[in-house]
C-alpha cells in the first residue's frame, strides 16, 4: 500500500486549504512522493477524470483538501484510477471528509506505514436513451461554480449495446443521480421503474437515486431515509411529487432504477453528484444501477457514522426523553461480547464505561 505519488484536489477560496496543501507537498518532498495539483478551475475548461489523472502523473493517493464538494470531486478521479481518496475536513457539515487541517502529515505517515483501514463504497453509474449532452444556451446560464461544467460523459466502449440496453456512459456517482424539472412552472412527469416492474409515474419537482453514502446529502433534504455507508443498496426518493405516495424506496444493489420521461413532459436535467451534465427531452431514458468499481476511501480509524450524524445534523433528545434520565454516550457495556454477538460492528468499550452504567 505504499504511496508514490499524490494528486491534490484543493478548494483554491479557503486559505486553511492552501496551507494544508502546502503541508503535504512538504511532507512529499520529505519523503520522495511525487506530488501534482490536479486543478479543474485554472486551464479554462473542464476535463473528463481520464484526462485529470493523466496530467497528474496516476496518482495512487487522492487528498482532497475541503468539504465534501471537494472531495466528491476527488472521488470521481480516484475511482477513475482505482486510487484511494484521503479527505481533509474543511468544510461546514463534512460527512464524507476523515482529517482536520492540523492533523494532515500525521494523517499521510498513517497511510505510508500502513495504519489505516481501506473503507470500500459503493458508486453508481448509468446508461441512457443517447448520449448526454447540455445545450450551449444552457451552460452559459447555469456554469457550474466558478468555472466551466464538466464535458459530456464519455461511453464506455467496452461495454455491449443492444437494442434496448441504452449507451453505456462513463458516470461514477458516489451521492447521488438527479433526474429533475427545468421549468420553474411545470413540474416533469416521469415512469420510474424498479428491476424492470413500473413503480408509478410520478410529477414532481425531481426524482433521485442516492447510494448509502449520498443518502445524508439531497435525498435526506427530501425526506428520504438515512442509510449507514457500509449498506448495500439504492436509495430512489421523489422530490415534492404531486401524488399521494411520497415515500422513498430502498432498492438491493443489483435492482437497477429506471426513470423515462414521459411523452408529454416538459425537458429534464440530469445532474450527477450536483454538476448538470445533460437534458432530456420526453421519451428519453435513464437507468441508474450499481457500478462495478468501488471508491477507496483511507479511514484512519474505526467510522463513528452514528456519532457524526448526532453531532452533523444538531440531534436534539426529546423533552421528555431528558426530563427521565440522562443517557451514555455509549452503549454501557465493559467487558468483550458473548458468541452470538461476536460478529456485530460495536465500538470499543471506553476505560471508564464502568462509570456509564
Amino acid at each position: 500500500m505504499a504511496v508514490n505519488r499524490v494528486g491534490l484536489v484543493v478548494h483554491g477560496g479557503r486559505a486553511e486549504a492552501l496551507a494544508a496543501a502546502q503541508a503535504v507537498r512538504e511532507w512529499c518532498t520529505e519523503h520522495a512522493v511525487g506530488c501534482a495539483d490536479i486543478d479543474v478551475w485554472r486551464q479554462g475548461a473542464r476535463h473528463s477524470a481520464r484526462e485529470e489523472v493523466d496530467a497528474a502523473g496516476d496518482p495512487d493517493l487522492i487528498v482532497t483538501l475541503g468539504g465534501d464538494g471537494t472531495f466528491l470531486r476527488g472521488a470521481r478521479l480516484a475511482a477513475e484510477n482505482d486510487a484511494m481518496v484521503l479527505g481533509v475536513d474543511l468544510g461546514r457539515v463534512g460527512f464524507l471528509t476523515e482529517v482536520p487541517a492540523p492533523a494532515v502529515r500525521a494523517a499521510l505517515n498513517a497511510v505510508q506505514e500502513e495504519r489505516i483501514t481501506v473503507e470500500s463504497r459503493m458508486l453508481l453509474t448509468m446508461r441512457a436513451s443517447c448520449r448526454l449532452e447540455v445545450p450551449a444556451q444552457m451552460e452559459a446560464l447555469l456554469r457550474y461554480g466558478r468555472g466551466p461544467m464538466l464535458p459530456p460523459p464519455r461511453v464506455r466502449g467496452e461495454c455491449e449495446v443492444g437494442d434496448n440496453w441504452g449507451v453505456a456512459l462513463n458516470v461514477t456517482a458516489l451521492n447521488d443521480v438527479v433526474v429533475e424539472k427545468l421549468a420553474r412552472d411545470r413540474q416533469v412527469s416521469v415512469a420510474v421503474y424498479l428491476a424492470g416492474r413500473l413503480l408509478a409515474s410520478y410529477s414532481a419537482d425531481a426524482l433521485l437515486v442516492a447510494t448509502p453514502t449520498g443518502s445524508t446529502a439531497y435525498s435526506f433534504a427530501a425526506g428520504g431515509p438515512v442509510v449507514s455507508p457500509r449498506a448495500e443498496a439504492l436509495v430512489f426518493t421523489p422530490v415534492a411529487p404531486h401524488m399521494v405516495f411520497n415515500r422513498s424506496v430502498v432498492a438491493a444493489p443489483d435492482e437497477p432504477v429506471a426513470l423515462r420521461i414521459l411523452p408529454r413532459s416538459g425537458q429534464a436535467a440530469v445532474s450527477i453528484d450536483g454538476q448538470l451534465r445533460g437534458v432530456l427531452s420526453p421519451g428519453d431514458w435513464i437507468g441508474v444501477y450499481a457500478a462495478p468499481r468501488r471508491l477507496r476511501a483511507v479511514r484512519l480509524g474505526p467510522t463513528d457514522f452514528y456519532g457524526r450524524l448526532r453531532e452533523r445534523m444538531n440531534l436534539t433528545d426529546a423533552p421528555a426523553a431528558l426530563a427521565d434520565g440522562e443517557a451514555a454516550p455509549l452503549w454501557p457495556v465493559t467487558t468483550p461480547p458473548p458468541g452470538d454477538l461476536a460478529h456485530l460492528a460495536l465500538p470499543p468499550a471506553p476505560e471508564d464505561a464502568h462509570r456509564l452504567s
